[in-house]
């Protein structure tokens, strides 16, 4: 974990233990309580969305539904569960997700492309489903606790989209071959040579994919379907929680708070920033304090469900996919 990084992950973890100590944690746990077994049915629940996003990442692969899905289906469990548990966090995610692919026979290049893609396509699906909050924001009466929410979250889709633009610009100008040329600039022992060699054809893969009109379009669209999706995990909680709301409520609470996560894309995991996000959500749909941040936790406790046996698939998949490279020499 770099410097910058842990700094941002202990504030985070500061804000989050704040907000817990504020808010009363007994309370909170014994709200989180409530779910109790209910806790796996929404992960499994969660399987749902994941395997729409691993639909969208098999559609740049293949062009549509193939044999390869089984693949992308893990490979996006397994990067999930980085980005949710590991310190490297969103960035961690799909670089394990690239090589989960290539230990399962994918060419490096398409790997590594149909990645990239997959993550700016998903990244621009979750701005727009956060501005869908927004707008439903906006049809409600105006009020001082929704213009701020407001104000947050048009924030947050600036920051994303700022974010988005400058990745997709590099993406197009050719990613990374200006990334090895970075690192052997800064390497006087050079690196090898063929990896500027690989990082154009990962490039060239790049600008490929995104000449598929058809398929990009059909990829980020099953990505926005997913965020959609996971609508029903707020839905889902709120019940276990014995506090149904609509399932307009359940959309804007998911979207507008799944933007102000992305926007916290820095620091690992979001530790307190979804907590405060939660929070500040709360009065919209009259959910009390301690029903938010039991919301929270119990995304979290989901994280912790799915995540766990991820990590432990991808530390098994790369031990084998290491023993299969040393017996090709």
């Amino acid at each position: 974990m770099s410097r910058m990084r842990a700094l941002l992950f202990a504030g985070g973890a500061l804000l989050f233990i704040g907000i817990l100590i504020t808010q009363g944690a007994p309370v909170i746990l014994a709200t989180l309580s409530e779910a109790g077994w209910g806790l796996v049915l929404v992960a499994a629940f969660h399987l749902l969305p994941l395997w729409l996003d691993a639909l969208a990442i098999d559609v740049l692969l293949t062009g549509g539904p193939s044999s390869k899905l089984r693949d992308a289906v893990l490979a996006r469990w397994a990067g999930e569960s980085a980005n949710s548990l590991l310190p490297a966090g969103q960035i961690g995610g799909p670089v394990l997700m690239a090589r989960h692919l290539m230990f399962r026979g994918l060419p490096m290049s398409d790997a590594a492309a149909a990645i990239t893609v997959s993550t700016t396509l998903q990244t621009v699906a979750q701005i727009l489903f956060a501005l869908l909050g927004v707008m439903l924001l906006g049809a409600r009466a105006s009020h001082l606790d929704e213009t701020t929410v407001r104000e947050s979250a048009l924030i947050a889709c600036f920051v994303l989209g700022c974010v988005v633009a400058g990745f997709y610009v590099l993406q197009r100008r050719g990613l990374y071959a200006k990334l090895v040329r970075a690192a052997t600039h800064f390497r006087r022992s050079g690196g090898p040579s063929g990896w500027m060699s690989r990082a154009e054809s990962i490039d060239q893969a790049v600008h490929g994919l995104y000449g598929r009109t058809g398929v990009v379009a059909a990829s980020f669209g099953l990505s926005l379907v997913g965020w959609l999706a996971g609508t029903g995990e707020v839905f889902l909680i709120l019940v276990l929680f014995g506090h149904p709301v609509s399932w307009l409520d359940a959309l804007l609470i998911e979207s507008l708070g799944q933007g102000i996560r992305g926007a916290a894309f820095a620091v690992p995991g979001a530790v307190g920033v979804q907590e405060g996000g939660y929070l500040l959500l709360a009065p919209l749909v009259g959910l009390t304090p301690d029903l938010a941040l039991g919301l929270s936790l119990a995304k979290r406790a989901r994280e912790l469900l799915l995540g766990v046996p991820g990590l432990l698939y991808l530390h098994a998949s790369a031990g084998e996919g290491a023993r299969a490279r040393r017996g090709k020499f």
